[in-house]
């Protein structure tokens, strides 16, 4: 049976066998990912990672990181320190490490060939009206009134935009392609704009910077990069990508020309990925910093247990297209689901406890078996302190039993995870009529794992996790929801109010080991992780990271 082996590549791996089977040379292939440092990467960037350094692995060519840092306007090292972190945290290596600003001096000698190739001119206009002269793509774009300056005017003026004797926003330098294009990108786009701030690598070097369309081929070009993959939005600038190479690009079989290939955006629901959004939450302190565990972001998701091994996973399930979609964030939680529950170390913790008490048991400590990892034996077992004094889940007991509720109720069985079967018989209500405790008693014959324990097929429906009082210890736990109460809060912020509440639970004896980075799954409620930051006085602070169930409908 004939096995075609293209059919399981994505389309971008097609692209690029097809340009080895015409002959490009495999030696000469290289990539690179270039991430702006003025905000930290976000969900959707792992799937651009993880495209890029995998070509790269399976081609075994170099990969560059490459910081497009042509604003100064928020860009900072913090930025570029997160990046990096994120990258290796996913599991990656770069080989160079460069910055568009590396190569700023080049870029306008280039301007400068633009200029005297009379490609390029000096435009006195306003940001404003230079958008009205765009039009729309149905009409026809206006000429600016200095478009056909002289060869020496703009030479002349673009100097002085370079040596700071303009102010912000009185010039600009233009691209001179086609006014009537129906690319809008086409339309004398800018190359150059002025801005008097420091950089954070250069100083203040430089008052003019290059844009991105002018820079990103250019340095694509400079660093030989065969194939630069980008998302689906950037498809229609890629003829402007083009017109900038085919203006400097040297026709020598020694240099290579980088090719654009677009794919698909990774768009998730309930979330925002939009830096600027991003920082407007954190101004207004809806959310405290980029890496809240309440953001997409891939520090966020860190902070809030999120391996690498479950983002890589995600991303290979979507796969590479052109097709854009919104993926619903039911499939990035099935994930890290199913990786922390080979991972994650099963432990017992009350979050709303009540107090149960066990009348025919002797108040004594009985030390009760259980699995680290029932989907992996070498996590071991460890002991449980058992006593007549627990805590359960107030949720676990109604006074009078209701239709379709299986957990404790007054005169009904259910059995203590790793421990007995009891049965409720009376409450103990305080002055409010509250219920302040819950008298049970037990049946010794029943002790989980003795071997010969009393048939219980049909006689319990349900499980209880608890913790023996006097052995239990609080512990600060958060527990999160969306942030966003709509599947699409890009159209419209509607925050939820309940996303985020930091409560105390009550954890048995074994979480005193917990450190920061480790995976839990406290049976019956969810996965937690001891985040990676401490607070003040040092106390872990446990993270949710999944429930137990799905919470979200697909």
């Amino acid at each position: 049976m004939f096995f075609d082996i293209k059919s399981h590549l994505h389309f971008v791996e097609k692209i690029i066998e097809e340009d080895i089977n015409n002959g490009f040379p495999i030696k000469k292939i290289r990539f690179r990912f270039p991430p702006e440092p003025n905000g930290y990467l976000h969900i959707g960037h792992v799937k651009a990672i993880c495209l890029n350094f995998e070509l790269s692995n399976k081609y075994k060519s170099p990969i560059n990181l490459r910081f497009d840092d042509t604003n100064p306007v928020g860009e900072n090292k913090n930025f570029i320190d997160s990046i990096k972190q994120d990258i290796l945290f996913l599991g990656f290596h770069w080989d160079n490490e460069s910055y568009a600003s590396d190569y700023f001096s080049k870029l306008y000698e280039w301007a400068i060939k633009l200029i005297k190739e009379n490609k390029a001119y000096v435009d006195d206009q306003s940001q404003n009206i230079i958008q009205y002269q765009r039009k729309t793509p149905f009409e026809i774009g206006i000429d600016s009134d200095y478009r056909n300056r002289s060869t020496d005017e703009n030479l002349f003026l673009f100097k002085k935009m370079k040596d700071g004797f303009f102010k912000e926003g009185s010039c600009v330098l233009r691209a001179k392609i086609n006014m009537s294009s129906s690319n809008m990108n086409m339309r004398d786009p800018i190359m150059y704009r002025i801005l008097q701030k420091k950089h954070h690598r250069t100083g203040y070097k430089w008052c003019i910077y290059p844009t991105y369309d002018w820079t990103h081929g250019l340095c694509d070009y400079i660093e030989q990069i065969s194939h630069s993959l980008c998302s689906l939005e950037f498809e229609n600038r890629r003829p402007l990508y083009n017109w900038y190479l085919d203006q400097i690009c040297i026709n020598n079989e020694d240099y290579i020309r980088p090719k654009q290939i677009e794919f698909s955006r990774l768009n998730l629901s309930n979330t925002i990925t939009s830096k600027r959004k991003i920082q407007y939450l954190i101004e207004k302190k809806v959310i405290q910093s980029w890496d809240d565990p309440r953001l997409f972001t891939i520090s966020g998701l860190r902070r809030k247990g999120y391996t690498s091994v479950a983002l890589k996973n995600f991303v290979h399930k979507i796969g590479v297209t052109k097709r854009n979609n919104i993926i619903d964030i039911s499939f990035l939680e099935f994930w890290i689901r199913k990786h922390l529950n080979k991972i994650a170390t099963r432990v017992m913790v009350v979050l709303h406890p009540i107090k149960l008490i066990i009348d025919n048991y002797s108040n004594i400590t009985e030390w009760v078996e259980a699995e680290n990892n029932p989907e992996d034996f070498n996590f071991g077992n460890r002991k449980i302190p058992f006593s007549k004094f627990i805590y359960i889940e107030k949720n676990d007991f109604l006074e009078k039993k209701e239709k379709n509720f299986f957990r404790l109720c007054i005169g009904k069985e259910v059995r203590l995870k790793n421990a007995y079967i009891i049965k409720a018989n009376y409450v103990i209500k305080n002055s409010k009529g509250k219920i302040k405790e819950i008298h049970c008693t037990y049946d010794p014959e029943s002790k989980s794992g003795k071997k010969n324990k009393i048939e219980e097929k049909g006689r319990v429906k349900s499980t209880l996790h608890w913790v023996s009082i006097k052995h239990s210890f609080p512990i600060e736990i958060s527990l999160y929801n969306p942030l966003f109460l709509k599947k699409n809060p890009d159209i419209d912020f509607h925050i939820n109010p309940k996303s985020k509440d930091k409560i105390i639970g009550y954890a048995e004896p074994y979480l005193k080991k917990a450190k920061k980075g480790d995976h839990f799954q406290f049976q019956r409620i969810g996965y937690f992780y001891v985040d990676s930051k401490i607070t003040n006085n040092d106390q872990v602070i446990f993270n949710n990271t999944v429930s137990i169930k799905n919470r979200y409908q697909s």
